[in-house]
């Protein structure tokens, strides 16, 4: 694959000067007459070149493994499919199988000729192979083996024809774009068609992935109500899933610990994210600012595990030895409080940034008017700065927020993972994402209603920070029809 990119690119490189030169040629070598600048025919050259070849290559990447799987899977033994309990359990062994033959041949156990036909006996075969460290196992027969070999030889004629396919399209590519430049080819305007309709493939893509993630969560979440009761899920107090059967999926206790959870980390991160915002955007000098954003914003960056690290090794047996013990009211290290606290650091820079950004966009008029009126600058802040950006900083505290729903791996090592309703922020409890990770790791049957749960708990999480994501976007464009 590489070297098929890399060859494709090379023609592009070529296109681009022959095209290039070709316009200047047909222009005399003066660039003013011209439709357009000699780049933009280099580049139409070089378009034309790419494009086709490297849509027909993705276009073959996608089709030419369903097909061969296809044909592979046909000529399988209902027998064998039957001792493995599904199809795809077989060709996952053939597949492998095919990897191993390569791995043999590429380190000189077979020849190629061997490897496509092998006639040699299968204990054999099997001996040969483990000398090169690839092992059989036990229950692989000679019909799998015989797969393999189609497998391989499919995917060798495949890739060949692959090959001559892509690289003489963009070679015919190269020649009927060389053949059509000439002075008074419009080439900007091609070059810009193509440019708007990669835009819009990128739009799309962005958009039909969002489509098929809800899709995919819609789909399983019916099958889930299939096999659950909506009015146990939503209403249910008690979380206690069995994969033997009789289990308890209410969500309140888990959307409990959610909220919960995420307003400690507001109470934490709004307060100083947002003075911190006042004072770089209305205080600080260029030299401080220059030095706090950047200091602030390294929070951002920081891994979500090694904030979990620091929630279970230094601030839950803070909060546990100095508050809940001698308060009598915990004795876990694991707590809401925990959790919140961490997650509440995490969010800072992302409510600081974003309320700096908005402040800083207040018209600078709005100041010099209250100024001129005889307010001191602290009254300034208070009283024309804030009320002018509170839209904005409550769309990006919406948004920190839904980030703060999300949260995964803090919640994991900071809050531990007990399902229930509590006031008290010293108790363990635990958080949506949290279940759905545990939900769909291990060895789960994803026709049971114990692993479907988990799209269940995605698609509510999905609504609710869905909610607040257009709720904030409303209040933003709502500040922007009042200020504009």
């Amino acid at each position: 694959m590489t070297w098929i990119l890399l060859a494709i690119f090379i023609l592009g490189a070529i296109g681009f000067v022959l095209g290039r030169r070709k316009a200047l040629s047909s222009a005399d070598g003066d660039a003013r007459i011209l439709h357009s600048l000699p780049i933009y025919y280099g580049t139409n050259v070089t378009l034309l070149t790419m494009i086709p070849a490297l849509l027909v290559l993705g276009l073959w990447l996608i089709i030419q493994p369903m097909v061969i799987d296809n044909a592979i899977s046909n000529v399988i033994p209902d027998r064998i499919v039957a001792e493995s309990g599904s199809r795809d359990l077989v060709m996952t062994e053939v597949r492998r199988l095919a990897d191993g033959l390569d791995t043999a041949v590429a380190r000189g156990a077979f020849t190629e000729d061997e490897a496509g036909s092998l006639r040699t006996e299968f204990t054999d075969i099997r001996a040969r192979l483990a000398e090169v460290g690839v092992a059989l196992g036990s229950d692989v027969e000679p019909e799998i083996l015989v797969a393999a070999q189609r497998f391989r030889e499919m995917n060798r004629t495949g890739s060949s024809v692959m090959i001559g396919v892509v690289l003489t399209l963009a070679a015919l590519g190269l020649a009927y774009a060389y053949v059509r430049t000439h002075r008074d080819l419009r080439a900007r305007n091609a070059v810009e068609y193509v440019i708007l309709a990669v835009l819009m493939l990128a739009s799309t893509i962005a958009i039909l992935t969002t489509v098929g993630i809800v899709l995919s969560m819609l789909w399983d979440t019916r099958n889930f109500f299939l096999l659950y009761p909506w009015q146990d899920f939503f209403f249910g107090l008690e979380w206690r899933p069995s994969f033997e059967g009789g289990s308890e999926l209410g969500l309140l206790p888990l959307l409990w610990g959610t909220i919960y959870i995420s307003i400690i980390a507001l109470l934490v991160a709004v307060p100083i994210g947002l003075f911190a915002a006042i004072y770089m955007a209305e205080y600080a000098g260029k030299k401080m600012r220059g030095f706090a954003k950047p200091l602030i914003e390294i929070l951002a960056g920081i891994p979500t595990i090694v904030y979990g690290l620091f929630a279970l090794i230094t601030v839950g047996p803070l909060l546990r030895d100095y508050f809940a013990q001698p308060l009598g009211v915990g004795n876990s290290s694991s707590s809401v409080m925990t959790a919140g606290i961490v997650m509440g650091i995490m969010l800072i820079p992302f409510v600081s940034s974003l309320s700096d950004d908005i402040i800083n966009a207040v018209p600078q008029s709005l100041r010099d008017g209250s100024y001129g009126l005889g307010a001191t600058q602290s009254e300034t802040v208070k009283q024309v700065v804030l009320p002018a950006a509170l839209p904005g900083i409550v769309g990006a505290v919406l948004l920190a927020a839904s980030r703060a729903i999300g949260e995964t791996m803090i919640v994991v090592l900071g809050a531990g993972a007990a399902a229930r309703l509590s006031l008290n922020p010293f108790e363990a409890m635990t958080t949506v994402t949290v279940k759905i990770v545990g939900q769909l790791t291990g060895d789960t049957d994803f026709s049971s209603p114990e692993a479907l749960v988990a799209f269940a708990l995605g698609l509510t999480l999905f609504v609710i920070t869905l909610g607040l994501n257009i709720f904030a976007l409303y209040i933003v464009r709502k500040y922007r029809e009042q200020y504009e």
